[in-house]
């Protein structure tokens, strides 16, 4: 027998790997706005490299592809090519051996059928239809397009109010957004290229903690119009509006149906991640501006409430910004049994500081998302013996943030993943003894990419618990804007891409009652959409500055450096009340974090960009 030998990589191998993972970072890093034709063609030649020239369809088909792309791409084609390019990539699907020729000729049908009007826009005018309106992958990615390089600079240089200003010219809630934002501004941070995305919340933070939002001045208002606007809503998104309203002259008039403002902010977000002091501080500065509100008042046409008729006839323009309040029901037998609650009841208790009692209980969270992991940590601090949460997919498949599921693990959560709940059990009294569930096996990939769980040839199994919590989403409160004429359509109200009611001048919605349930950050943006549109409306083009100078760009090296993470509470401490448990960051860890930006804002295609003094 021959001798064996250990194989082990040599550089040549080690140095692959190495480019593998810088390639991994390029990708993580593609900015939003790019050709997707170009980018198709790149893939498609990556994909080419990786063959191994044993079979037709990957060797030649693959580059016969890239061809009739490059064609497109340089004005040689016509709508015959187009035919052409179908054809060849369905070959090689069929014929292809490996998954290397046949996913990269699935890529290519993929992108024919998903975006053949830039094919289409290349051949009939030469050029892509793309256009880089916003070149900083950051602010491209934030929706209410917040000057982020800008601030993250001026937190660099310790000019913590400055940077709160300039958050404000795009953001009314710096302190939210800095406390509870899902950041999806660092998901195509340039950063990531070099080693990992700066922390974007984190310096965010760091502003709003050293120069607290109520005690930076407002801007300086525009001489009053006399227009006055109604505002349903008292939430992230009818205070944006309000707020840039206000600013620009025109008076607005916030109607409440709770006794607080804020909205789901207030009512949909416990404490522990975000203080409702903290909360304060953001709703202060936004009233400074001279913004009415009208709490506890509802519209409709119960008894006590304002018909929206009357706001229509009362006010100039008027925007609906209701958000997401009601509970969806799961639909499974034994849902209305004692001890079922919603999450969107449980965590409006928690908002008026009416407290659930969960001491010594069980309680069993269905959801995935976000909600899903505030009910599940907020039972845990309300003395609950033991919390799990029923989900029917995998935890890769959860919806909420990493770290919301991490963090509820890590507070003592039970997962019970692949799990479709199936019945509640309650006993004589209807007081909820258990829920079933179904195991699921993960099954085919949807359309988004995620798997789909399917039936397993298991029997259903008993969780036994006390309380079971249903947190599988929120609806809209619509039916009286339906009644007044409105078009509602699948629960939400249509409005057009500038927030207008269809077909109901001077009404105009935005936020959660269009989109469904969303981020804050959307609301926010949706807002501030509606109000500069509305501005509009009135006959007014005012534009909001800020004066506010942006720190000169330091010619560093940018070498590789760790991302600083902000710390938290051990969790058997913060499990045990309801106390903020995140912390900031240090001066030091601000100073190095911002020192990592690359200032895209005025290298590359960044210094391109429009000036910072307009708000829209």
């Amino acid at each position: 027998m021959s001798r064996l030998k250990i194989d082990t990589p040599n550089r040549a191998q080690l140095t692959v790997e190495r480019l593998y993972k810088d390639l991994e970072r390029h990708i993580v890093a593609s900015p939003p706005g790019l050709c997707p034709v170009d980018l198709q063609l790149s893939f498609l030649k990556l994909c080419h490299a990786q063959t191994c020239g044993k079979c037709v369809p990957c060797r030649i088909g693959l580059g016969q592809l890239q061809n009739l792309l490059e064609d497109v791409l340089d004005g040689r084609a016509d709508l015959k090519t187009l035919d052409l390019i179908e054809e060849t990539a369905n070959h090689i699907t069929d014929s292809a051996d490996c998954a290397i020729g046949y996913e990269a000729a699935h890529m290519v049908l993929a992108g024919l059928r998903g975006f053949k009007e830039d094919y289409l826009h290349h051949i009939e005018h030469g050029k892509c239809s793309y256009h880089i309106t916003q070149p900083v992958p950051c602010v491209a990615l934030c929706p209410a397009g917040v000057d982020i390089p800008g601030y993250i600079a001026l937190v660099g240089e310790e000019r913590y109010a400055d940077a709160v200003k300039l958050i404000r010219k795009d953001n009314p809630f710096p302190t939210a957004c800095a406390l509870i934002c899902e950041h999806p501004c660092e998901a195509r941070c340039r950063r990531n290229m070099i080693d990992s995305s700066v922390n974007i919340r984190g310096l965010k933070r760091m502003a709003v903690d050293n120069a607290r939002a109520n005690q930076v001045p407002v801007p300086e208002k525009a001489p009053s119009t006399g227009k006055r606007v109604a505002i349903i809503g008292g939430g992230p998104g009818g205070l944006s509006a309000a707020y840039y309203l206000e600013l620009m002259g025109h008076h607005a008039v916030v109607f409440e149906a709770h006794k607080r403002l804020g909205g789901m902010l207030r009512y949909g977000i416990p404490s522990y991640r975000f203080p409702r002091e903290r909360l304060q501080e953001d709703i202060d500065a936004i009233l400074s501006t001279g913004v009415e509100v009208h709490r506890n008042t509802r519209i409709g046409n119960g008894e006590g409430e304002i018909p929206f008729e009357q706001l229509r006839k009362e006010f100039d323009a008027v925007y609906i910004a209701i958000g997401a309040h009601t509970d969806k029901k799961i639909g499974i037998e034994g849902e209305d049994s004692k001890g079922v609650i919603s999450a969107v009841e449980m965590l409006r208790s928690i908002g008026e500081e009416n407290m659930p009692d969960f001491k010594g209980k069980t309680v069993i969270v269905i959801g995935g998302g976000n909600v899903a992991m505030d009910c599940t940590r907020s039972a845990i601090r309300l003395g609950a013996k033991k919390v799990g949460i029923a989900y029917r997919r995998r935890q890769d498949d959860m919806t909420a943030l990493p770290e919301e599921v991490e963090g509820a693990v890590a507070e003592g959560a039970e997962l019970y993943t692949l799990k479709a709940p199936e019945r509640i059990e309650a006993d004589e009294n209807g007081n909820v003894t258990a829920l079933w569930v179904q195991p699921q096996i993960i099954g085919p990939i949807d359309a988004w990419g995620r798997a789909r769980p399917v039936q397993a040839d298991l029997p259903l199994q008993r969780i036994p618990c006390d309380v079971v919590v249903v947190a599988i989403g929120q609806g809209i409160a619509t039916r009286h804007f339906e009644e007044s004429g409105l078009a509602v359509k699948k629960g939400t109200i249509e409005a057009m891409s500038d927030s207008e009611v269809k077909e109901i001048p001077g009404v105009y919605a935005g936020g959660d009652c269009v989109t469904g349930p969303a981020t804050v950050i959307r609301a926010i943006a949706a807002g501030k959409v509606a109000a500069a549109n509305i501005d509009e409306y009135l006959g007014y083009h005012h534009v909001i500055s800020c004066d506010v100078e942006i720190p000169q760009v330091r010619y560093d090296d940018k070498h590789p450096c760790g991302r600083v993470q902000l710390s938290e509470e051990e969790a058997g401490v913060r499990k045990k009340n309801f106390d903020a448990f995140e912390c900031g960051m240090t001066k030091e860890e601000a100073c190095q974090e911002a020192a990592r930006c690359l200032r895209c804002d005025h290298y590359g295609y960044g210094i391109l960009k429009g000036g910072r003094a307009a708000i829209w």
